[in-house]
């Protein structure tokens, strides 16, 4: 079992209200659009490669564990990324880039991460806090990022399920 299927499975038999991820489904969010316009997605593309250029592929590391907004008031459960600072500045590139389109600008600061799992209820997060204390540190192994996709998610009562809309390639 991989490493993150494994805590995945931790946390769905802790007794606790969770939405897992899916782990073939977890994805890094640079921006997060919301609705929008099918005719935007040329000039959202264009806003990608802008915000893209001259950054070559990177290595990132998936390691260690958390929650937003904190341990004591969990609504989501990540695993963080080192090695991605150079993301950070694509998606502070791609706020800028977006706005004009009539995206807002993020107000909190861009955080390396993927999410896990959301916290749907209050019902056995101590244990949920065991088994993210237990993985605080631990290295869920690393992924070549090559390319920045623009996707589409659609909601279902299954999960999320995301097509890709766009791809940009990462290249020096």
């Amino acid at each position: 079992m991989q490493p993150l299927e494994t805590v995945a499975q931790e946390l769905r038999t802790s007794g606790a209200l969770l939405k897992i991820v899916r782990t073939d489904q977890v994805h890094l969010t640079l921006k997060f659009l919301g609705d929008t316009e099918e005719g935007l997605v040329s000039e959202i593309t264009e806003a990608i490669r802008s915000s893209c250029r001259g950054v070559a592929p990177l290595e990132v590391r998936l390691r260690g564990m958390g929650a937003f907004p904190n341990l004591s008031r969990m609504n989501v459960i990540w695993v963080g990324l080192e090695g991605g600072e150079l993301l950070g500045q694509i998606a502070r590139s791609l706020d800028r880039a977006l706005e004009p389109l009539g995206f807002h600008a993020e107000a909190r600061p861009w955080s390396a991460h993927v999410t896990l799992a959301r916290v749907k209820g209050g019902r056995s997060l101590d244990r949920v806090r065991q088994i993210l204390e237990a993985h605080r540190a631990d290295s869920f192994g690393s992924h070549r990022i090559e390319e920045i996709r623009l996707k589409k998610s659609v909601l279902t009562p299954q999960g999320p399920v995301y097509s890709t809309v766009a791809v940009v390639p990462l290249m020096a």
